[in-house]
């Protein structure tokens, strides 16, 4: 079967849809992959897709969804980025929180921050990768 995957953060235009296009690339079609936001913003954060671009990652199509609840109860895995987002997970759903690296408070901004946040990501989906496949 299939293991399956939700990231969600506050708005689904950062975090969590740089989560889902790295697990994507990463796990091919190995791995269902969706993300989702609390509380959804308009469009995908420029400077997260260009970040994404600079690796080979285009996000052209995607946008910010909500929770599909029927969704949330039925994925293996639902990933929390950041320490802003709530998410009431049904019972037997395994959740977890990943307390990304948040460049600004050091004083970093722009695609500088961007591109630590994207390599913070990618190390943790590279970890969920072998954990999922028993790569």
């Amino acid at each position: 079967m299939t293991p399956s995957v939700l990231f969600v953060c506050v708005k689904n235009a950062g975090k969590s849809q740089m989560a889902a296009a790295l697990l994507r690339r990463a796990a091919g079609d190995s791995v269902t992959v969706h993300s989702a936001g609390t509380r959804p913003g308009d469009a995908v954060n420029r400077m997260s897709a260009d970040a994404l671009a600079e690796i080979g990652i285009e996000t052209a199509g995607e946008r910010p969804r909500t929770i599909d609840p029927i969704l949330l109860a039925t994925v293996d895995r639902v990933i929390i980025l950041g320490a802003e987002a709530d998410v009431d997970v049904p019972a037997g759903v395994r959740v977890e929180r990943w307390t990304t690296d948040e460049p600004s408070v050091r004083g970093i901004e722009g695609v500088a921050r961007m591109r630590l946040v994207r390599d913070d990501i990618a190390t943790r989906v590279d970890h969920l990768v072998n954990e999922l496949l028993g790569g």
